[in-house]
């Protein structure tokens, strides 16, 4: 419609992704700024309205491309809350100190998130702050969990 695009948004509200007035567009680790003039909620996804993107075509050649925004317009999280970038590549430790990998991704399941960690295998060990996951420390660069792999 007239150069909107259709948005599959993972933030939560699906629509804080239009708290952003510049997105970062790209794949594969090319990336170009977009302004977002404007959008809305519809249905389970998300409608916006790019600079420059004024018809189907230009439209659709957007079509598969990540969304990005830059760190520094992220507010910062709530104390006990972290973004997933932020814990991608952190190495998890066992609370009796033994190494278990490092953070390769998160999933969302629904119930809780979960961190995706390889090490000498891979684990999934869910994140729940305070049961499973003792702290978090990203000066160190190191989550600290209480869960048994066997």
């Amino acid at each position: 419609m007239r150069g909107w695009v259709k948005v599959y948004s993972y933030t939560d509200p699906r629509e804080a992704i239009l708290e952003h007035d510049r997105w970062l567009l790209g794949r594969d680790g090319s990336r170009r700024s977009v302004r977002v003039d404007e959008g809305k909620r519809h249905g389970k996804s998300v409608l916006a309205r790019l600079e420059g993107i004024d018809d189907r075509e230009a439209a659709e050649a957007l079509l598969g491309l990540d969304i990005a925004v830059d760190r520094d317009s992220l507010r910062e999280p709530e104390t006990g809350h972290y973004y997933w970038a932020d814990l991608a590549g952190l190495t998890v430790w066992h609370k009796e100190e033994r190494e278990l990998g490092v953070v390769t991704q998160m999933l969302e399941t629904g119930a809780h998130d979960v961190m995706v960690v390889k090490g000498d295998t891979e684990r999934l060990i869910p994140f729940v702050p305070g049961e499973v996951v003792l702290d978090v420390d990203l000066d160190e660069r190191r989550v600290r969990v209480d869960w048994e792999w066997d």
